[in-house]
């Protein structure tokens, strides 16, 4: 997913993650987060790249950031990675 075209990466938005994920949980994203939307949950999430205005939101809720490889050295069981594209 990460190999394809600028045009067509994934890209999701907060709006998207506080749909879906739980307090505590951990988001894989393989592309970009964006900033539209609220957050409400404390949630990390990992991602190739984040807009300023979805770092701001989601450290502003207790967040915490991370790129991919950060999340692989980190040793996470797969179960307990929620992946949204």
């Amino acid at each position: 997913m990460l190999a394809k075209p600028r045009r067509r990466k994934v890209e999701v938005n907060l709006s998207k993650i506080d749909k879906y994920a739980k307090n505590g949980s951990i988001i894989l994203i393989p592309g970009k987060v964006l900033g539209a939307g609220m957050l409400t949950k404390k949630v990390t999430v990992s991602a190739f790249a984040f807009s300023e205005s979805a770092k701001k939101m989601i450290e502003a809720n207790g967040g915490k950031l991370m790129s991919i490889n950060e999340l692989l050295d980190a040793k996470t069981a797969p179960n307990d990675v929620l992946l949204l594209s």
